[in-house]
């Protein structure tokens, strides 16, 4: 199957640096969220992101413009309808994603496929929203996209080898290098990273270390390019919480119990950098 429409699903972080790529492959992006505000708000970023390109001279203007042309904003669902493959990129949380795809199974092409950027949730479950579990996928990519190489890619049971392929194609294609994952909760990445960064958190908890020695040690002595207290707020707290709450419902392993220090945070408001205060403060200093 031929993609040549690429849509998304929520133009935050994660679904702004999908819509980037897709339309720095060449694709045409339809880049969709609740409201004007938030896509607008994800094209300012995109231009962002890419007027550095121009700056540093890996990309013309030109490139800058084109890419730019190639997303079309828009806030109905019901745009997708143009789409041959969907990426759902909105919050980790199962009932929306859960919604989202009954509806996107109603609205898309018999031929779309229909993938979810889900960090957690198996796949499986959000297949048996549709009437397609066959055209349904795991297309994880990583924290920020344009930068990061790696996407993961989760068959459910159901999904199709043909489906499989055209996502294998479509990461390529998007310069990225794809990995293939079960599809068991939290997949290979956040299975392995998020009870670092809850253990990391407990060590805060416990007054094993003060936030700044956790992530020097390491930052400095493992060689991270972050400290998982840094990483943690660059993920967004909120996002971490959910994550292991799905490993720790999922597999039913008490390793996976998110600190309760975590939980203390969320329910805070206090998220990382999205709200300017997570483990460390993002705040502007007056």
């Amino acid at each position: 199957m031929h993609v040549q429409t690429f849509g998304v699903i929520g133009a935050g972080q994660m679904g702004g640096g999908i819509a980037q790529v897709a339309a720095a492959s060449g694709l045409n992006v339809i880049l969709q969220d609740i409201s004007n505000e938030c896509v607008e708000r994800g094209l300012a970023v995109i231009a962002k992101n890419l007027q550095r390109s121009v700056d540093k001279g890996k990309i013309t203007s030109e490139q800058h413009e084109a890419i730019l042309d190639r997303i079309t904003p828009c806030t109905d669902l019901v745009n997708m309808r143009a789409a041959d493959f969907v990426v759902e990129a909105a919050s980790e949380n199962e009932e929306i994603k859960f919604k989202i795809f009954a509806q996107l199974d109603e609205i898309c092409p018999p031929h779309a496929i229909l993938s979810s950027n889900t960090s957690s949730i198996p796949i499986g479950r959000i297949a048996s929203q549709t009437r397609r579990p066959d055209k349904v996928i795991g297309m994880h990519f990583m924290n920020p996209v344009p930068v990061m190489k790696l996407v993961e890619i989760i068959r459910a049971l159901p999904t199709s080898d043909e489906t499989y392929q055209v996502t294998v194609e479509l990461a390529g294609k998007m310069g990225k290098t794809p990995a293939q994952a079960s599809d068991f909760p939290g997949f290979i990445a956040n299975r392995i990273l998020l009870p670092m960064i809850n253990e990391a958190i407990f060590c805060l908890y416990q007054g094993v270390g003060d936030k700044e020695s956790i992530d020097k040690v390491m930052e400095f002595g493992m060689n991270h390019p972050m400290g998982p207290l840094a990483l943690a707020d660059l993920i967004g707290l909120d996002t971490c919480l959910a994550i292991l709450n799905t490993l720790h419902q999922g597999l039913g392993d008490p390793k996976y119990r998110p600190c309760p220090l975590l939980r203390q945070y969320v329910e805070s408001g206090w998220l990382g950098r999205k709200t300017g205060r997570g483990f460390f403060n993002y705040q502007p200093q007056l």
